[in-house]
């Protein structure tokens, strides 16, 4: 089952896109969107779900083949994720067993939270729309916090809104920076093997406490 004993956990901390919430569909084709819009042809969606858990420059490159350095590259990401706000929710929707875990969390009383590189302009209104906005005791966004992860500085003020201590949470998801930011924070961490993970990932070697390939196992580390 893992390396430690089921616990007791403070607060349950989750990663949004590719942990907590399948977001692919609605990044994949605001992705294809702009590249239709520039006269590209299209990406398949297994081509691009492995990348959109790392953002905008990640996708442009991805579809585009240039960095920030591109004359173009401003315009294609700003169009990119102005396509994908007013389209932010449309087949968006929670990871299979997800909803059965946060349940199981505020049956116990055990808080949980969100922490996302996401921008807070574009996590708000997501999380608005999956209707977990008055459910999440925190949701800290990508510029929430002087640092975004792999610095530990999100999880911290996660911490502190929540009134809780580090050491005594578990923090979960699916890129190597989100092990490394539980890891510096010294949280337990939980590598989501079901998330956006690259072929060319070694998630065996992020240093987590544990990999779960569905997130009803999430249940395997809560004391019941």
């Amino acid at each position: 089952m893992s390396q430690k004993a089921a616990a007791t956990y403070q607060a349950v901390l989750l990663d949004l896109d590719g942990t907590l919430a399948d977001t692919a569909p609605d990044l994949a084709n605001a992705l294809n969107n702009t590249l239709t819009h520039y006269g590209k042809d299209a990406l398949p969606f297994s081509a691009i779900r492995p990348a959109v858990s790392h953002g905008g420059k990640a996708l442009i490159q991805l579809g585009f083949g240039f960095d920030d350095n591109h004359a173009l590259y401003s315009e294609t990401r700003e169009y990119l994720l102005k396509t994908y706000e007013n389209n932010i929710a449309t087949h968006t929707k929670l990871f299979d067993g997800m909803p059965t875990i946060l349940e199981h969390l505020e049956e116990k009383l055990i808080p949980w939270g969100i922490v996302t590189n996401k921008p807070a302009y574009l996590t708000t209104p997501l999380v608005i729309a999956l209707s977990l906005d008055t459910r999440a005791s925190c949701v800290v966004s990508g510029d929430t916090a002087s640092h975004s992860k792999p610095h530990p500085a999100p999880l911290f003020h996660a911490c502190k809104t929540m009134g809780v201590d580090a050491k005594h949470c578990l923090y979960i998801g699916d890129a190597k920076r989100d092990i490394e930011a539980g890891r510096n924070a010294g949280m337990t961490t939980l590598a989501a093997a079901f998330g956006y993970i690259d072929k060319h990932d070694n998630i065996e070697d992020w240093g987590a406490d544990g990999i779960i390939n569905s997130a009803l196992e999430i249940l395997d580390w809560l004391k019941h």
